[in-house]
């Protein structure tokens, strides 16, 4: 076995060889660009040295600089973990030459699964089940026509060198046929260099199963089960499971012989993955092979038992596979998320920033958090978004799916967008959990899977509304800061220091206002003996709590639940079992007793004197302009305008003494 390891990536999956190596008592050797100098795969590593600026090209890209940091460092092999230079032959070539172990697959086998046309052809010779299509050399765009139009549309244009959906292209019929071949080859040209393409018969309502295969250099190979990815959007996986939903024992053991067939047949070693189209019939198609270990691999790990990590470190350094086929046995199901930085609801465009505000499930045997990132962290421009991989294991898929739901649901992020909310609509869609599994998945249940969170619908009952559980985050976060001010200041008995809404002769009472989306809500507070009355559209909610931190435990009409509630510059996100609410606190200086007034006059909100009135009878002002100062207790107290409008009439003046609840001005707003 090695003694050390340099790992060439960055993120999840480094920090996830980190951990297999180090309990195997390997050291490791991390690399990093300028822009990931504080990342958490630096931290966890024995050693770590910059490769270069924030740039993939002039960083994790760099051959010749990580195979010098790898000599220095006295580094035996490298892992490479996925993307970047895991699928890059030239660089397995150039880690044989300088006497450093590859691990992962020869460079010959990388080239004979690089083109997908070229794979083809040795699918076909290992008697490998191929998609009927067109997969030569000959790229006249009328000869590509001739066999669509045999073959019946529709038909997949899909570019030999691509991958992450890039240059594919379905037609639907022969006068498509042009115009999509066109974008694909233009496509394929600015993400490959190269837009040769083939077309392959287009199934309607495949499902993508993959198999995972593992080789050693003794000539032992065998498959692990399979995973089902057929949920995709922009041909990008959203959930994988395993074992595959439906899947019998004859057809698993014929899908797994035909990939070990296809890894045999072009030389391989460690870890790869063989990814077919499964028919409604039973029927399975090839499609392509994915030569280096995926990152969907802990579904497998989870339902066999096995650390597929430590599996190809000890295939790299020469031992025999810890299984044999016979041996490779399946329990339970497992089921991964990938969390990403983006919106859902914007054709999943990505996002970044830093993530000031990250709460992730509580790990154990059921719930594994793979990630990269810790609270504060960037999430860069530079590189691919994901945040972190939620991967849970049950006894069976029902229990693995209601598990992933409320693991879901404790997953807590506060300040940028991203896809928890969508994968657990997902996760919980009546279709999803009936297994109607095709790759069309996400398109076919749009209305469902894009809908607004409930929170944001106002959804459920009012005493769980979660506008309610805002409204009381705030009056209970402005106690503890007033009660914070007058430990601060010595004087523990300053009505300033008082939050209860106090009027003489009065419920005390305010309105706290929020922006839901483009909507200004109100919620009206009345101060009872104990706790609140709210008032939200109409509804009632009497309401009282304890806020702990980020956790708000509520009593709303006599239920008690709790929540988390994120704050980030008066941005307030209450995260609760059913998902999360975003709303914007209008009022986040409430320290002020900007008081909205039912009726038309201001009052002072306790006893004092008037320093100075600052309008006159008959001005017209603004919301927010200030009208009339007041001190007490050697502190002075801006009144301000809660809307537009004109103030009518004056009752006092600089110097005049006031009790509390004692109108200072009329005031008239202006109707909307």
């Amino acid at each position: 076995m090695f003694n050390k390891i340099l790992i060439a990536n960055r993120g999840e999956i480094a920090c996830r060889v980190i951990r297999t190596a180090h309990r195997l008592g390997i050291r490791c050797v991390a690399i990093y660009s300028e822009a990931d100098a504080n990342a958490m795969h630096v931290a966890m590593a024995d050693e770590a040295v910059c490769v270069g600026p924030a740039p993939s090209k002039d960083s994790y890209l760099k051959m010749d600089t990580i195979l010098e940091v790898a000599k220095q460092t006295g580094a035996q092999a490298i892992h490479p973990g996925y993307g970047f230079l895991s699928e890059n032959a030239p660089f397995v070539q150039k880690c044989q030459d300088a006497g450093i172990v590859f691990i992962g697959p020869p460079a010959s086998a990388i080239e004979a699964m690089g083109s997908k046309s070229a794979a083809k052809r040795i699918m076909e010779e290992a008697n490998v089940p191929l998609v009927p299509g067109y997969h030569g050399e000959d790229q006249d765009p009328a000869l590509l026509k001739r066999h669509s139009d045999e073959m019946g549309y529709p038909v997949l244009l899909k570019a030999t060198a691509g991958g992450g959906g890039k240059g594919m292209r379905v037609v639907w019929a022969a006068d498509e046929f042009d115009s999509a071949l066109d974008a694909a080859k233009r496509e394929a040209m600015n993400g490959f260099a190269d837009d040769t393409m083939l077309v392959e018969k287009y199934l309607t309502k495949p499902r993508h199963v993959e198999i995972q295969v593992f080789c050693d250099k003794h000539g032992n190979s065998v498959y692990l089960a399979e995973r089902d990815c057929s949920v995709q959007r922009r041909h990008q996986k959203v959930v994988e499971e395993a074992p595959a939903p439906g899947m019998s024992d004859e057809l698993r053991k014929a899908m797994g012989e035909a990939a070990v067939r296809a890894a045999e047949a072009i030389g391989y070693e460690g870890a790869g993955t063989v990814e077919f189209l499964l028919d409604e019939d039973g029927s399975f198609y090839f499609m392509e092979m994915n030569t280096r270990l995926q990152v969907e691999h802990p579904v497998t790990e989870l339902i066999t038992g096995q650390d597929l990590v430590e599996w190809q470190l000890k295939a790299a350094s020469g031992q025999t596979l810890p299984l044999s086929q016979d041996d490779v046995q399946i329990n339970g199901h497992a089921v991964e998320v990938r969390i990403y930085a983006e919106d859902p609801d914007n054709d999943f465009l990505p996002a970044t920033g830093k993530l000031e505000y990250l709460r992730t499930p509580e790990e154990n045997r059921y719930v594994r958090v793979d990630t990269g990132v810790r609270e504060g962290d960037e999430v860069s421009i530079y590189y691919d978004p994901m945040i972190a991989k939620l991967i849970v294991w049950d006894e069976n898929r029902d229990r693995a799916m209601q598990r992933m739901s409320q693991a879901l649901a404790e997953y807590r992020i506060a300040g940028m967008k991203t896809n928890t909310h969508f994968l657990k609509r997902l996760i919980d869609n009546t279709a999803f959990r009936a297994a109607e599994l095709d790759t069309g998945f996400i398109e076919k249940h749009e209305e469902d899977l894009f809908s607004a969170a409930l929170g944001n619908n106002r959804g459920g009952s009012h005493s769980a509304n979660p506008l309610a559980l805002a409204a009381l985050y705030t009056l209970l976060k402005q106690g503890q800061q007033r009660q914070t001010e007058a430990v601060h200041s010595h004087d523990t008995t300053s009505p300033w220091h008082q939050f209860n809404g106090w009027r003489l002769n009065e419920e005390p009472a305010l309105a706290v206002r929020f922006k839901v989306d483009d909507e200004e809500k109100s919620v009206q507070v009345n101060w009872l003996n104990q706790g609140y009355r709210l008032s939200i559209d109409g509804h009632i909610v009497i309401a009282d709590g304890k806020l702990e931190d980020d956790v708000l435990k509520a009593s709303f009409n006599g239920h008690n639940r709790n929540a988390f509630v994120a704050e980030l510059a008066g941005h307030i996100t209450v995260f609760t079992d059913q998902g999360a609410f975003e709303c914007q606190w209008l009022h986040p200086d409430l320290d002020n007793h900007e008081f909205e007034e039912e009726g038309g006059s201001l009052t002072a909100p306790m006893n004092g004197s008037i320093v100075a009135v600052l309008v006159a009878a008959g001005q017209k002002v603004t919301k927010g302009t200030s009208l009339v100062i007041m001190e007490a207790m050697k502190m002075e107290h801006t009144i301000t305008a809660s809307s537009d409008g004109t103030v009518t009439e004056i009752f006092y003046q600089a110097g005049d003494l006031v009790e509390g609840g004692a109108d200072l001005l009329a005031f008239e707003a202006e109707e909307a």
